[in-house]
């Protein structure tokens, strides 16, 4: 084959293999110079000028902005905990249930008896009965007795909820409870699910 049969072909082959001289659609050339000026223009206005934030500049600028934000909405949530009551609205409870099966119950037991951790289920509260107090306690956790602060592993509406279902606990019989850790009951009152 030569090139008079085919315009595209070049005085190029190789095993009987003949090579086309096709050009390239405009738009790709375009796009590919584009590309390169783009580039250009980055090298220059980044890392030349230093006009520009780099990314691990602009990360750490949102990752300030964000606990910014964190911090505002923990500080009103921590404002609002002496004024909460516990929800009665069964799918929150129902999520709550869930998050202390998964994070709680591993030291309260699964029917909140208590295991490492105190029985929640009696009138013998270590750390104060109120509502206010269980979220408070959730919230800061007790590092001294190995509870961990749970604010920086679940965000608020996961404590309030957690916090709503173990009120349920209260006055329930589980099957094997771990003995009263306060000295003397607490007068909790009137219960707010009465």
């Amino acid at each position: 084959m030569n090139n008079e049969q085919d315009p595209l072909l070049i005085d190029h082959e190789v095993d009987g293999i003949h090579e086309l001289d096709n050009k390239l659609p405009a738009w790709w050339v375009w796009l590919f110079n584009i590309t390169i000026l783009f580039a250009v223009f980055y090298l220059v206005y980044y890392h030349v000028l230093r006009l520009g934030d780099l990314s691990a500049a602009e990360y750490t600028k949102e990752m300030k902005r964000g606990e910014e934000v964190k911090a505002a909405a923990m500080g009103k949530f921590e404002a609002s905990i002496p004024t909460m009551v516990p929800s009665k609205d069964p799918v929150i409870l129902e999520t709550g249930k869930q998050v202390f099966l998964t994070r709680c119950a591993p030291c309260h037991g699964p029917d909140g008896g208590g295991l490492v951790g105190p029985n929640l289920c009696d009138d013998y509260w270590i750390h104060g009965s109120n509502f206010s107090d269980n979220v408070t306690t959730i919230w800061n956790g007790v590092p001294a007795k190995g509870m961990i602060t749970w604010k920086n592993y679940l965000n608020p509406d996961q404590i309030k909820s957690v916090a709503s279902y173990i009120y349920t606990l209260r006055g329930t019989h589980p099957a094997h409870p771990k003995p009263p850790e306060n000295q003397a009951p607490v007068n909790t009152g009137p219960s707010q699910f009465e």
